[in-house]
């Protein structure tokens, strides 16, 4: 059974607090290992990769076969049905649409001292994209992560997929075509993530990688971190929803299996202003479970890591929720739009009943990427803004260093740093001579 707490019982907020803090994945010390494994695919490049993917993935490869042909591609992507691809096209199409309104603009301009200032947006040159293989194989994370980049303008764009026993799922491929991809490499883990940050004979090094994985690929991001730039380190899903009684149980239900059912350590929650909402949606959770296919991760999720909070109100709700910071937060109520002005830590908010959190994994247009573990609190989603950066612009002219530029050799002199300040103090004498700046 999921945890039950009422806000205005005694000892609730102790309760609350070891809810927050809950430990929903086992300390596995994979470190160690992804140590070596990156050293391996660094020292060794192709070979090491190869012999690794054999390894773990049960699949011979050569340097010419890391990557799919075009011919192996085009075949893939024929098998995928009419229905399944006119879904993913429409989905790419939003998916675009919506990123492309995230592009920052430029800025330029000139203060009255006669500076100018400014800054300009480039796209990183190359972007390795990480895509889980087996039974986590998703065509939406494809296109959740290739379009921004795409949008952004990456130039080169590789994804990385493992393909266990050489299955290989015909929708990822077609994704990545949508995508504007057409490197795809079949290898995974923490070997994948080696070679897109050092690179090895076949796989040029990218600038950032992005992505969801296992425990290992999750060790190697962390590792080589700095070396390439990285999306975020992703957590087990989760899923918060706030529901008056005006809503149907079992809506709420699927909602919260449908996170539930990524995996045992997956988390989700229900807040309500009504305890006995609140308890029929707990058992319309066990009616579903009793004939869900992935009841054999969605029960011990729910088991596990559920709970049916009872609050007095929705300003309290607003309040928890904004403490819990969830990676998907459904407001369920009659005013959602209301409710969402008073959340201020989410990953991505899920406004009325008629918006399962479900469409924005797939079709709504917002990206699927998003923070857990409570990294809502400082940390977005993942978008175009990951893909660029920001470069500042500065000029002074005569007047205007003649202006600022003693401020700025006053502070360098305070900080001990002589060169700094001779650097000001050059120009400025040469324009207290009167001389024309050249």
């Amino acid at each position: 059974m999921p945890l039950f707490l009422s806000s205005a019982e005694a000892g609730f907020e102790a309760a609350f607090a070891q809810l927050l803090t809950m430990k929903r994945e086992d300390a596995v010390d994979v470190d160690d290992t992804v140590a070596g494994i990156i050293a391996d695919v660094r020292a060794r490049g192709d070979a090491a990769v190869i012999e690794l993917t054999s390894r773990f993935d049960r699949l011979t490869l050569t340097p010419q076969t890391l990557a799919f042909s075009a011919e192996e591609i085009a075949a893939e992507i024929a098998k995928v049905s009419e229905e399944d691809r006119a879904a993913l096209e429409l989905a790419a199409e939003r998916i675009r649409a919506y990123h492309a309104r995230q592009m920052p603009q430029d800025a330029r301009w000139t203060e009255p001292t006669g500076a100018e200032l400014g800054w300009r947006w480039t796209p990183v040159s190359a972007a390795g994209l990480y895509v889980p293989g087996g039974l986590a194989s998703y065509p939406s994370s494809v296109l959740m992560n290739a379009i921004p980049a795409q949008v952004a303008g990456v130039e080169r764009l590789v994804i990385c997929a493992p393909t266990p026993d050489g299955v290989v799922n015909p929708l990822v491929l077609l994704a990545a075509s949508l995508s504007g991809v057409d490197t795809v490499y079949r290898v995974g883990g923490a070997q994948a993530i080696a070679a897109l940050a050092y690179g090895t004979e076949t796989i040029a090094p990218v600038d950032k990688i992005t992505g969801p994985g296992n425990a290992f690929v999750a060790a190697a991001k962390r590792r080589v971190f700095g070396r390439v730039g990285i999306d975020m380190i992703a957590g087990p899903s989760e899923i918060l929803v706030i529901a008056d009684r005006d809503n149907d149980p079992d809506w709420i239900a699927v909602d919260l299996l449908s996170q539930a059912e990524h995996d045992e350590s997956a988390q989700s929650i229900l807040i309500t202003d009504d305890a006995a909402f609140g308890q029929a949606v707990a058992a319309a959770v066990e009616a579903r479970l009793e004939t869900l296919e992935r009841r054999a991760i969605a029960g011990p999720s729910w088991r596990d890591f559920g709970a049916v909070i009872t609050v007095r109100d929705l300003a309290e709700a607003a309040e928890l929720s904004n403490r819990i910071a969830p990676e998907h937060l459904e407001l369920c109520v009659a005013d959602p739009d209301g409710l969402a002005e008073h959340i201020t830590h989410a990953g991505a908010i899920f406004l009325g009943a008629w918006t399962p959190e479900a469409i924005g994994d797939y079709i709504g247009g917002p990206n699927h990427v998003l923070p857990t573990a409570r990294s809502a609190r400082f940390s977005s989603g993942l978008s175009v803004m990951d893909f660029v950066k920001r470069t500042t612009l500065a000029k002074m002219t005569p007047a205007a260093l003649a202006e600022i530029g003693p401020a700025a050799e006053r502070l360098a002199i305070s900080e001990s740093l002589e060169a700094h300040g001779l650097s000001v103090r050059a120009r400025l004498d040469r324009l207290n001579r009167g001389e024309a700046a050249e």
